[in-house]
């Protein structure tokens, strides 16, 4: 696909993939929706616990690259300025996303809510880029998590051919955070590997940067992960990081990666770890489909995913 496209589309579909089972953390409850499936991607009925969107549809994860993706669309101009308008016209006041922020604000005031949100769900790095770009700041990011919302983003942007340093900049559009500043670097990195033919780009990425200090810690880190290969993906996501946070929502996506063989398969047990599943599927998904191209992706899974035409378009 043009402009290496078939890696978005692979962190899209891993994202849609996982969806319906986004944010579960009682792995009973998960293991009892899943109970007898060999498949249990594009469940037909939600079930996370936090809010409700059609099966096909994506997390606000990879949403936030689908924003990206229409702004480079429309142009390679003022790419930054444009990305930030559409931010607020797909995530701000007048969509669905800022119509259940006020719902959530609302059922907050009320003791022991436990409803679920229909439709999609606004992650805390976009309510904050939206209040920052009202208030006309140079850096527009969220400061408050350390999450994956900024590599989402950059995502198509980084396939596109921009260098590291403009990544950078649209990284800073939605998070300000240095942790996840670095995450996103070293995720790029990973990616940048294995479109270029590394056989093993996690080893490749340690190799290349063990003197780095940037990335001292990180590297450290996937050393460990390393030992734990072979030891059940679901018990070491529960001890890496289940949460949406860095670095657990890393590490525990090179567990993924470094213990598959195939898309498929990281996926399925991505999804199976529970938690914040959409987070880490954007990133599984986008290295498999560097890694071993656009048919590593299961045309059964693209055909369900509904953002995908729109990428298979660009061809």
């Amino acid at each position: 696909m043009k402009n290496n496209l078939h890696v978005f589309l692979g962190a899209t579909v891993a994202d849609a993939a996982a969806r319906p089972l986004h944010w579960v953390y009682n792995q009973k409850k998960l293991n009892s929706f899943i109970k007898g499936k060999k498949d249990f991607s594009f469940l037909k009925k939600n079930k996370s616990p936090f809010y409700n969107i059609k099966t096909g549809k994506v997390s606000g994860y990879n949403e936030i690259g689908q924003v990206m993706f229409k702004t480079l669309l429309e142009g390679h101009e003022n790419i930054n300025e444009r990305f930030k308008k559409n931010i607020q016209k797909n995530f701000g006041p007048g969509s669905d996303y800022w119509k259940n922020l006020s719902l959530r604000s609302k059922y907050k005031k009320v003791k022991d809510w436990r409803g679920i949100i229909k439709g999609p769900w606004i992650h805390q790095n976009v309510i904050e880029t939206i209040k920052n770009i009202k208030l006309r700041k140079k850096l527009t990011g969220g400061a408050k998590v350390n999450e994956s919302d900024g590599f989402c983003a950059s995502l198509p942007f980084f396939l596109y051919g921009f260098d590291f340093k403009n990544i950078e900049k649209i990284i800073s559009t939605v998070t300000i955070s240095k942790v996840s500043h670095k995450y996103a670097l070293a995720k790029f990195h990973i990616i940048n590997l294995a479109l270029k033919g590394a056989k093993n780009p996690v080893n490749e990425f340690v190799k290349k940067f063990k003197k780095n200090p940037y990335f001292k810690i990180i590297i450290n880190d996937i050393i460990k992960i390393r030992r734990l290969k072979l030891k059940s993906h679901s018990s070491i996501v529960k001890k890496l990081g289940m949460a949406c946070s860095y670095p657990g929502t890393f590490n525990s996506s090179i567990h993924a990666i470094l213990s598959s063989t195939n898309y498929k398969r990281a996926i399925l047990k991505t999804i199976k770890a529970g938690g914040c599943n959409c987070s880490r599927a954007n990133f599984i998904g986008a290295y498999f489909s560097a890694l071993k191209g656009f048919n590593s992706i299961p045309k059964s899974w693209i055909k369900k995913t509904i953002p995908a035409k729109k990428i298979l378009n660009q061809k």
